[in-house]
């Protein structure tokens, strides 16, 4: 077991603070191709793709690793944190913010323990894991191939949101833009799958 850091836009941070986020999906950081076309593969055709990228690359997370959330923060005071994510309304709109990758471990307030690490390509992810991804289902992308568009007064006035279509908006968000023909929703990357579930600081099951 390991503990390691791992990067969260504050939206992702508020989905995970309000149960609807459990997994994420990272790039795979090495040369698939290459891989794909070594000789290893070519020696051993009967293997899957996913098998092999399992076999020869290194994912950045291992089953039972214990992860701490960097986040968006400032530091009020010797040990008081104030975080982005809250947006409590005495927060000053001039606050310098800091990025999350700046933050210290013991700043961090999310403890996550990884319960599974699997690769895929990024279009196979199903309904289910976009709602895992945190997928936002009131997101109007939810709704754009569907017809109609819920509104408040009447939320079940056409149908149920498409997770899918709801995920490819959101990972396209987080994708710089000179990097989404490489690593975008339609050049469908390689992705490693991680899913977690909360713990208490320093890995012990809030159970």
């Amino acid at each position: 077991m390991s503990i390691k850091p791992i990067l969260f836009n504050t939206e992702m941070v508020r989905a995970i603070l309000d149960g609807r986020k459990s997994c994420t999906r990272r790039i795979v950081k090495h040369d698939v191709e290459a891989i794909l076309n070594s000789p290893y593969h070519k020696e051993h055709p009967e293997v899957e793709d996913e098998q092999i990228i399992s076999k020869l690359c290194i994912p950045p997370y291992q089953p039972g690793d214990i992860l701490y959330v960097r986040e968006t923060f400032i530091q009020a005071a010797a040990n008081i944190f104030w975080y982005k994510a809250d947006d409590k309304l005495w927060m000053s709109k001039d606050l310098l913010w800091k990025p999350s990758i700046h933050m210290p471990k013991k700043a961090a307030r999310i403890w996550l323990k990884v319960t599974d690490v699997r690769v895929e390509r990024l279009q196979e992810i199903t309904e289910e894991q976009a709602c895992m991804e945190g997928t936002d289902p009131w997101d109007e992308a939810c709704y754009e191939n569907n017809g109609w568009h819920p509104t408040l007064s009447d939320p079940d006035s056409g149908g149920d949101p498409n997770m899918i279509d709801g995920f490819h908006k959101l990972w396209n968000s987080t994708i710089k833009k000179s990097d989404l023909d490489y690593y975008g929703w339609s050049a469908n990357p390689w992705v490693w799958v991680i899913e977690f579930e909360r713990c208490e600081r320093g890995g012990v099951d809030e159970r």
